[in-house]
């Protein structure tokens, strides 16, 4: 029996493109782990167990794919909901992108920072209440619990009335009609979209927020995060079993292209010159892209349709290094190595032999040194390959926990 998501009211847009810069990380803020976990996983897994909703993940440019990656993996069997789009040079024009990706159907708009990670789907659900009690916009607070002191050159001036104030939360939630309006009348850039809708003289609803959804900017930030994650992971461990040892994993990867490509051949990461080129969004190469679906398969991040696919256009073109490093840093990301690569190619054309080491060479060297053995075959002139029209490729990779 076939389950028919339902189309929803809602949309959660989840602005993930934060540099990471303050929390002195070495990859965008929303790709940092946890634990196992990075930052934007943790999201995706509380954003989902919320009220039904689509879910907008606005990403860094050149991490597309990697987000796609962590939604589908947090979205189980709603991958449907899904859909990733690039984010702007301010946190407004990366919301306004996303509102851009917004179904037509949806009603009531969230706007949620990935760098909240551990916001309880209770949050988003009190958040929706507001706004369907008529509401155009509601937003999760804390109180402030410091006294707060004016400051002026190093010299405090005054005391502020902490009664008076109160911590802004996300997600932030509106009527999508308010949103929209507010986003395209917007002149400047404000800190959260709370302040973009009040400016239009909307009133927006004050709902309680959560310890758990502060805000992950800080080295001290993240340590606290792991610290509040490892006891809940650990709570559903049975205690008498040991955690089961990370293990060598192996995925299979295989790629066709037909001839009818524009100048000279590229496989295996090689130029061939006088060779019939391959047709297809890159270079055809049909050795490195099985090598690709092969690693990726192998660390479960999904395959190069996820991640150098043809929305992609800076791949356009591209060539086996580009692919293979690229991928060689998402398994590593991922935590793992690359053990060893092997590949079959089947064609009539070009005979590898003479430059079978040069080809491994290559291969190898994209990939930050790993070994890469490759071997010929023809077909005996059966099928395609056999009729001279394409080319196929069949890769097995093994990788290596850290």
């Amino acid at each position: 029996m076939v389950t028919i998501t339902p189309s929803p009211r809602i949309a959660v847009i989840v602005v993930a493109g934060g540099s990471g810069t303050r929390l002195g990380a070495h990859a965008p803020k929303a790709f940092v782990g946890i634990d196992d976990r990075t930052i934007l996983r943790h999201c995706l897994g509380n954003v989902f167990a919320a009220p039904l909703a689509q879910v907008v993940i606005v990403a860094p440019a050149g991490r597309e794919g990697d987000a796609l990656t962590e939604a589908y993996d947090a979205a189980g069997t709603r991958r449907d909901l899904v859909s990733v789009v690039t984010g702007g040079a301010t946190r407004q024009s990366s919301v306004d992108a996303g509102l851009a990706a917004v179904w037509a159907e949806v009603e009531i708009v969230l706007v949620h920072d990935a760098a909240r990670a551990l916001t309880p789907p209770d949050v988003f659900a009190r958040v929706v209440d507001a706004i369907e009690d008529g509401h155009p916009g509601a937003l999760p607070v804390q109180p402030v619990v410091d006294t707060i002191k004016r400051v002026e050159s190093g010299v405090v001036v005054g005391v502020v009335d902490r009664a008076e104030l109160s911590a802004a939360q996300t997600p932030q939630g509106f009527r999508r009609d308010v949103l929209v309006e507010a986003y395209a009348a917007a002149t400047a850039d404000f800190t959260d979209d709370a302040a973009l809708v009040a400016t239009r003289g909307h009133v927006v609803a004050a709902v309680d927020g959560d310890d758990l959804a502060f805000k992950i900017t800080t080295p001290a930030d993240l340590e606290r995060a792991r610290g509040l994650v490892a006891p809940r992971r650990d709570a559903h461990r049975a205690p008498s079993v040991e955690r089961a040892p990370a293990l060598p994993r192996i995925g299979i990867g295989t790629d066709v292209h037909g001839y009818g490509g524009e100048g000279d051949l590229w496989l295996a990461g090689l130029h061939w010159p006088g060779e019939r080129a391959l047709s297809g969004h890159s270079d055809g190469d049909a050795v490195s892209h099985a090598i690709v679906d092969a690693l990726l398969s192998a660390a479960g991040l999904g395959d190069i349709g996820t991640h150098f696919g043809t929305d992609r256009p800076e791949y356009a073109g591209a060539h086996a290094d580009a692919f293979l490093a690229r991928t060689h840093a998402l398994v590593a990301e991922a935590g793992f190595r690359i053990g060893n690569v092997a590949v079959q190619f089947q064609a009539n054309r070009p005979r590898l032999a003479g430059r079978r080491a040069d080809a491994e060479q290559a291969l190898s060297a994209a990939l930050g040194g790993a070994p890469v053995t490759l071997s010929a075959t023809t077909t005996d002139g059966l099928a395609f390959t056999g009729r001279g029209e394409g080319v196929a490729a069949y890769a097995v990779a093994l990788i290596l926990p850290v």
